[in-house]
């Protein structure tokens, strides 16, 4: 299990751990300690494990991955379920999906949106606490999904028969605007938050200034690009096609998460 300390992975470590399942939770800071850029590292995770759940090493070169995918293969992973993106297409994820499908293990590639938990986990948080939400999207779409869905598609992945060779794109049920979601969030929260668009030269000034490197704070702002022109707004039907029902919506998950 890579990426165990993440959003999505940690979520199906705790699914995999109430089903009886036996885990190695593998990441950077964890034990076995996990780092793409140490092989050294990588049999510690793998020893025994049969299935792996990879996380899509975003700023590595393929090689990596490549080697990573051989290393587990050899060593007994006869299942591999890939954490990928729905957006990127050949530009960013689909050569490291095809190191996937040719590694000789069963296989399934999961393609989410962006996340519901982005607002209260991960890259937004911070803005969100504040009260405003800086960001170069205007008033394009995506459709977030839930990382609750992203975690079961994985476990039932790793666990049952019928997903081998399977492309799961999953989003929400709706798309939604930075400014739609902000407002849900403030409704649901009470606390004022509001979307503010900003330009992509001030966005990557402000996460360098954050602590993140050129390369990734251009990447951002690059995603950011495609989110304006509503390249991720149509709907999915992963989440159905693999646990048939619906996913769950973003009232949802903003009635259940704690905004403070």
């Amino acid at each position: 299990m890579l990426g165990a300390g993440g959003k999505t992975g940690r979520r199906v470590v705790a699914r995999l751990e109430e089903r009886g399942v036996r885990v190695r939770a593998a990441s950077r800071r964890g034990t076995p300690a996990f780092d793409w850029n140490v092989p050294a590292t990588w049999d510690e995770a793998l020893d025994g494990m049969g299935a792996v759940y990879v996380v899509r090493p975003e700023l590595q070169p393929i090689d990596v991955l490549e080697g990573f995918v051989q290393r587990a293969v050899s060593r007994g992973a006869g299942r591999l379920v890939f954490l990928s993106a729905r957006a990127g297409g050949e530009g960013m994820d689909r050569p490291r999906e095809r190191v996937i499908q040719d590694s000789g293990a069963a296989w399934t590639i999961l393609r989410p949106t962006w996340y519901f938990q982005n607002f209260s986990e991960g890259q937004f948080r911070a803005d969100i606490r504040a009260g405003e939400l800086r960001l170069p999207a205007g008033d394009g779409r995506e459709a977030f999904v839930d990382t609750e869905d992203i975690a079961d598609v994985a476990v039932a992945a790793l666990t049952e028969p019928g997903h081998d060779e399977r492309i799961y794109a999953l989003s929400g049920p709706r798309a939604l605007s930075f400014e739609e979601a902000t407002r849900v969030i403030a409704e649901v929260s009470g606390r004022p938050v509001r979307y503010r668009e900003t330009t992509p030269d001030e966005y990557v000034r402000r996460l360098v200034a954050d602590g993140e490197t050129d390369r990734f704070a251009n990447l951002q702002a690059k995603l950011m690009g495609w989110i304006s022109e509503n390249e991720g707004a149509h709907l999915s039907d992963g989440v159905q096609r693999a646990l048939g029902r619906e996913p769950r919506g973003f009232e949802d998950y903003a009635r259940r998460t704690t905004w403070t």
